[in-house]
C-alpha cells in the first residue's frame, strides 16, 4: 500500500494466519475494555466533543499523529515518548513529526482514564479513539476500533524518517511504503484522502515545486496546474522557506468530503505525493471510481482501511505495557 477490490486485502488475511501473527489479529476486538474500565470509550467521546470544537483544526493532525504512529513501529503509541535524561533521538524529533500538535490533548484523556482506571488504558488505544472520534465530531466519517493495544518502550527517531511516506514520494514508493505495512494501493488512495481536511506549511512543498523543480533555479514542477501554481507563489509561497499555511484542500478544508479527489484531477494536489496517486491507473480507477460514488460511500471505504491501519503490528497480550504516562515507559 493491485487490483481494485478485496482480493489484495484477503490474501493478505490468508497469508496472516499461517504466520504467528494471528495472536495479534485476533486479540484486538471491540469493547475490549467493557469490563476492564466498562467507561472508557464514553469518557474519550465525551472529551472530544467537549473540546475539540475550541479547535477543530486538531482533528487533522490527530488522525495524522494515529497514522505516523501506526507506520514506525506499528501502533504502539511510540511517538509519544519523550527523550530521557540520556538523551534518546525519539520519534517526534524526526522532521515528519515537527508540525504534529495535539500531545497535551492525549495527556488529558489519558489522565481522565488513570482517574477511572488505574493502569488499564493504553495510550496506543487512546490514540485510535482520539483520532476517529474527532474526526466524527468535525463532521467526518465514523469506524469501527477494535482496542487491545499495548504501548512500546522504544522511539527512534532515525526509524520515522525511514518508515513514514515524504510528501516528495513517488507512486512506486508510496506504494511500497503502504506494501511493508500490510496495506495495498486502495488503501493508499483513501487514507490519502484525509488530507481533505489537511494543511501544510510553505517549507514543505515550495522548494521542490515552485521555486527548484529538479534543481533548476526558478523551475516550476510541470505536473502542478500552472494558475494553482501561480497562485501559491503569489498570494501564499513567496520564498522557498516561508512557513505560511496552506490549505491542501482550498475551499473546502473543513469538510471531510470528495474535494480533494476533485483537484488531483485538475492537478492541483499540493504535495507530489498527492499528484503521484494519478500517475498510476489502478490508483487513478480508484479515484474516478470514488469520485462517481457517494460521499456515504467514500466515508465508508475510509473507514475500512482505518480500521486496517489500526491494526499494523500491534502488540497484544503481554506484549509491551500500558503506560501511565503517555509521555515515558514506566519505571
Amino acid at each position: 500500500m493491485i487490483k481494485i477490490g478485496w482480493l489484495p486485502f484477503v490474501g493478505f488475511i490468508i497469508s496472516s494466519l499461517l504466520t504467528s501473527s494471528i495472536p495479534t489479529l485476533a486479540q484486538l476486538q471491540l469493547g475490549f475494555y467493557s469490563k476492564s474500565c466498562p467507561k472508557a470509550e464514553k469518557i474519550v467521546q465525551n472529551f472530544v466533543n467537549k473540546h475539540i470544537h475550541n479547535a477543530p483544526s486538531l482533528a487533522a493532525t490527530l488522525i495524522r499523529m494515529h497514522f505516523h504512529d501506526c507506520f514506525v513501529m506499528g501502533c504502539d503509541a511510540s511517538l509519544l515518548l519523550n527523550s530521557t535524561s540520556e538523551g534518546d533521538d525519539v520519534e517526534k524529533k524526526s522532521i515528519p513529526n515537527l508540525s504534529i500538535r495535539g500531545f497535551n490533548f492525549i495527556d488529558r484523556v489519558k489522565s481522565l482514564l488513570e482517574a477511572e482506571c488505574p493502569g488499564v488504558v493504553s495510550c496506543a488505544d487512546i490514540i485510535a479513539l482520539v483520532a476517529r472520534d474527532a474526526i466524527v465530531a468535525t463532521g467526518g466519517p465514523s469506524w469501527r476500533v477494535p482496542t487491545g493495544r499495548r504501548d512500546g518502550s522504544i522511539s527512534r527517531k532515525s526509524r520515522a524518517l525511514k518508515d513514514i511516506p515524504a510528501p516528495s514520494d513517488n507512486f512506486m514508493k508510496l506504494k511500497t511504503s503502504f506494501a511493508n505495512k500490510g496495506l495495498n494501493i486502495k488503501d493508499l488512495v483513501l487514507l490519502s484522502g484525509a488530507h481533505t481536511i489537511g494543511i501544510a506549511q510553505c517549507s514543505a512543498f515550495a522548494k521542490a515545486r515552485l521555486f527548484n523543480f529538479s534543481g533548476v533555479p526558478g523551475e516550476v514542477d510541470p505536473s502542478m496546474d500552472s494558475e494553482y501554481a501561480a497562485n501559491l507563489k503569489a498570494n501564499k509561497c513567496r520564498s522557498p522557506n516561508d512557513t505560511t499555511i496552506v490549505e491542501m484542500d482550498p475551499g473546502s478544508r473543513k469538510t471531510f468530503d470528495l474535494s480533494y479527489y476533485s483537484l488531483l484531477l485538475k492537478r492541483r494536489g499540493l504535495f507530489v505525493s498527492d499528484q503521484a496517486l494519478t500517475t498510476n491507473p489502478t490508483s487513478l480507477a480508484i479515484i474516478n471510481q470514488l469520485l462517481r460514488g457517494s460521499v456515504g460511500n467514500f466515508f465508508r471505504e475510509f473507514g475500512l482501511s482505518m480500521e486496517r491501519m489500526g491494526r499494523i503490528e500491534v502488540k497484544t497480550g503481554t506484549e509491551g505495557e500500558v503506560r501511565k504516562h503517555c509521555a515515558r515507559v514506566n519505571s
